[in-house]
């Protein structure tokens, strides 16, 4: 199993930004984190960063080529309004879970309180702080090998 964890905008700045919210684990550690779980199970894990829209929308689609199985995506910012990002995990027809560390709906700011990318996906998972990473590899072993 092959396994694309994508994080978005300032997601490399995890330790450092919104510590209360965010938590102090950096962003290496959500590496080792991603990587350890992921070498447990026997899946092929790559993890991609980018604050820029268009290169999380060329990793979708370069997912699509090099036939990743699965997608755990933390859009970020983008979340909330990145119609592109949203046609991208659509158009590649690939199981993604998003994933976000603190739990949107509850955020102070209203605008975070929505997603527009998470239709495209399978599943979301908020609030759980890093731990929503780990669930949702766990979701996506097992939806991938329901029976059909």
């Amino acid at each position: 199993m092959k396994i694309l964890v994508i994080n978005g905008p300032n997601l490399n700045f995890l330790g450092i930004r919104e510590v209360s919210v965010y938590g102090t684990a950096d962003f290496d550690y959500l590496r080792q984190l991603v990587h350890k779980k992921c070498a447990q199970d026997n899946i092929l894990c790559r993890i991609f960063q980018s604050n820029h829209e268009g290169e999380i929308i060329d990793r979708l689609q370069d997912a699509y080529r090099d036939k990743t199985d699965a997608i755990i995506i933390n859009p970020g910012a983008y979340a909330h309004y990145s119609y592109a990002i949203h046609d991208a995990i659509t158009s590649i027809q690939i199981p993604t879970v998003e994933v976000h560390i603190s739990d949107i709906e509850t955020r102070e700011e209203e605008w975070r309180h929505k997603s527009v990318t998470a239709p495209a996906c399978v599943k979301i998972i908020k609030g759980k702080g890093l731990d929503g990473y780990i669930e949702a590899i766990d979701f996506l072993k097992e939806y991938l090998n329901k029976p059909e």
